[in-house]
């Protein structure tokens, strides 16, 4: 939900955030709308009721002759009370389906547009030269499974198209890179938690998932619950319906989890090896904190996220996300992706994103402040994941098929520098 004052005091903002993100900007009317009568409606009961409240002191102060009156009158009023109380109830309900229907309201600096209008921030690290090197690249599939990493039919033949196997060195290099991510995150003061994977739907639409890409969630229809595609939405939920306390500075959390995506409308696009896949892990930062402290924490989320692929030794890029690309919970998104050999391009690795009090608001989660409770804000950032794999196979291939090992990552293989090919069965 988005805060009522800020769309009283410059509805333009949001309705310019609206247009921003391709939406109709009427919404923001029709909150307005909705909000007055809300307001209207609950002024209306409260003066009732006290009326009410007032008429039924002066039962017991009536003579017996007036009494049969006032007791009439008084069972009247109690009749509108409860008609009033009902009007409001139902105000308060359309009040919150407008609000709803509008999403985050984005900051300053975020591009208009959709998925293709980003701003390109900055690059980071060397693109290899394999012409000059003198060998064509192999993508990630051949090479994993040079390796004997992965095993795509046998995970489709168990569970459909889209899963797979990590085997051997592919499972050790998983385990490696989260471990790292793991303690990178602990190294930085962030709480490590294995999360729920499977969650109430009232934490899934707190967060905000279940709007215009719900399709994309599993949903467990024989329990009314749903599979999380990332470790954010049982982090933000943690919290639901609590005070916290951020008088010394923001709650940080790590969660590691399994992470699951039906991949709806992708059909055809990444369908090779593991980029897009149903099922993969994931280490996610979660940041509770106060409001004015989110601009500065987004920056510092985005900071360990290149800390972990200079790490990884990967080029990258980072991108400030368009409005029109950004999820509904978002005010804004930075994105880190990888350079990707075998097709040329970027691939994206992480994100982290500004969810103000936009989640906390939904998931009613507040602070204490200045003697008042009020929603803190969320964000959240992508620390490592399992398509991290592709762009390692990749950029560190080597003509004969091996893989050389970062030297940040040796020590999560016992040392291991090259991993070299294995004899086909």
């Amino acid at each position: 939900m988005i805060d009522i004052h800020l769309v009283r005091e410059d509805p333009e903002r949001a309705r310019e955030s609206q247009r921003k993100r391709g939406n109709d900007p009427d919404t923001v009317d029709a909150l307005l709308a909705a909000d007055d009568e809300r307001r209207a409606a609950l002024q209306a009961f409260e003066s009732a009721r006290a009326e009410q409240k007032a008429l039924s002191r002066s039962v017991g102060k009536a003579s017996p002759e007036d009494r049969p009156a006032v007791l009439e009158k008084a069972k009247a009023m109690a009749a509108h009370v409860k008609e009033l109380e009902a009007q409001a109830h139902a105000a308060d309900e359309a009040y919150l389906e407008a609000n709803r229907a509008i999403e985050n309201l984005i900051l300053p600096g975020v591009p208009a547009g959709g998925e293709d209008d980003y701003e390109v921030v900055k690059h980071v690290g060397t693109i290899r030269d394999f012409v000059a090197e003198g060998f064509e690249p192999k993508d990630h599939l051949d090479i994993a499974e040079g390796l004997g990493a992965v095993d795509m039919a046998r995970g489709t033949k168990v569970s459909g198209s889209r899963f797979y196997y990590l085997k051997g060195i592919g499972a050790r290099l998983e385990l490696a890179l989260l471990t790292m991510a793991a303690d990178q995150a602990q190294q930085h003061g962030f709480t490590l938690m294995i999360t729920p994977t499977i969650v109430n739907p009232d934490i899934m639409a707190g967060t905000g998932f279940l709007g215009e890409h719900s399709d994309e969630i599993y949903y467990l229809n024989a329990d009314d619950q749903y599979l999380v595609g990332t470790s954010e939405v049982a982090l933000a939920g943690y919290h639901k319906d609590e005070i916290v306390d951020l008088t010394n500075g923001p709650l940080h959390y790590a969660g590691w989890s399994s992470c699951y995506r039906r991949e709806a409308g992708s059909y055809g696009k990444d369908t090779r090896g593991i980029i897009r896949v149903h099922q993969f892990n994931k280490v996610e930062m979660f940041v509770y904190c106060r409001e004015e402290d989110a601009i500065e924490e987004h920056q510092k989320l985005l900071a360990m996220e290149e800390e972990m692929l200079a790490k990884v030794e990967l080029p990258y890029r980072v991108i400030n996300t368009a409005a029109g690309d950004l999820g509904s919970s978002a005010a804004q998104k930075f994105d880190c992706e990888a350079w990707l050999p075998t097709q040329n391009r970027f691939m994206e690795v992480t994100s982290t994103s500004n969810c103000t009090t936009y989640q906390a608001r939904r998931l009613n989660v507040r602070e204490r402040f200045e003697g008042e409770t009020r929603a803190v804000a969320t964000l959240n950032g992508t620390l490592a994941t399992t398509r991290w794999l592709v762009a390692f196979w990749e950029n560190h291939q080597q003509a004969d098929g091996s893989v050389v090992i970062p030297a940040a990552m040796r020590p999560y293989l016992g040392g291991v520098e090259v991993v070299e090919p294995v004899a086909k069965a």
